[in-house]
């Protein structure tokens, strides 16, 4: 299950760090990118996202899959969507929608926001929505995970590219938690498909609500965060995650671009 989580949230969070647009929000994006999870050696997953982002509106679709190694244990993927607007107060999610499928299982959920208040509903419905589940007030205020970090995005750009900081309350459809955010200064690293200076900045996952008794993180998963390297792309005008990578379980967990395309 830790392995999924954390393919899970990076394929948000790769999305969630797509070109921030607090600088220019003028000129239509479209965005293919193309991210490989290994853990140690052995490659476990695959991340790829699509996304078109207008002054005002944004659109994307993300695919996260298990492959390699991991793909002889686990018959694993999750097709995410979601639509939204860009406004005063930063990127503002409409509707989101994500089908994951687990072996012959198969469940969508849907999301749609109105007046700041997250209303989720799942087909087939789950047995229970956690305990607690996620109430009115744990569902108020929040984004989606696809959109979550557009907000440190628009942050890291609008500030030249450095701070990493603040919480960020997110729901998935069931699940209410936070992504509390710490910067960790900069480095150099290369990738496969960038190389560079880059933000480092530390992602920690706090449960709060919606989760089943068998379903909360452990202490030993939730007392890494998950680390990214943020790269500039496009002469410093937006910012990309270009490596993540969580030492939690199975001796850490790596995901990697190898390849993206701007037009």
């Amino acid at each position: 299950m830790l392995l999924l989580r954390v393919l899970f949230i990076a394929g948000w969070l790769i999305f969630s760090h797509t070109p921030a647009f607090a600088l220019d929000r003028e000129t239509p994006l479209t965005i293919e990118a193309d991210y490989s999870a290994s853990v140690l050696i052995f490659r476990v997953g695959r991340v790829t996202l699509n996304a078109e982002l207008e002054p005002d509106n944004y659109a994307a679709q993300a695919h996260v899959e298990a492959a390699g190694l991991a793909a002889l244990f686990t018959d694993f993927d999750i097709d995410s969507e979601v639509e939204g607007q860009f406004m005063a107060t930063g990127p503002q999610p409409s509707h989101y929608v994500h089908v994951e499928r687990t072996g012959d299982k198969t469940r969508r959920i849907e999301v749609a926001f109105e007046n700041r208040l997250a209303h989720p509903t799942a087909t087939p419905e789950f047995s229970s929505w956690g305990d607690p589940p996620a109430s009115d007030l744990d569902r108020t205020g929040v984004v989606d995970p696809m959109t979550a970090t557009l907000l440190l995005s628009e942050m890291v750009a609008a500030s030249g590219g450095t701070p990493c900081e603040g919480s960020i309350p997110v729901f998935d459809g069931k699940q209410r938690y936070d992504l509390r955010l710490a910067s960790r200064g900069t480095e150099r690293i290369r990738t496969r498909g960038w190389r560079g200076d880059a933000l480092v900045c530390d992602a920690y996952y706090i449960p709060v609500s919606g989760y089943d008794v068998e379903d909360w993180p452990t202490p030993g998963e939730t007392r890494h965060p998950l680390r990214m390297w943020i790269a500039p792309i496009a002469d410093g005008t937006a910012y990309l995650p270009v490596r993540l990578h969580t030492r939690a379980g199975f001796g850490g967990v790596t995901v990697e671009l190898r390849r993206l395309t701007l037009e």
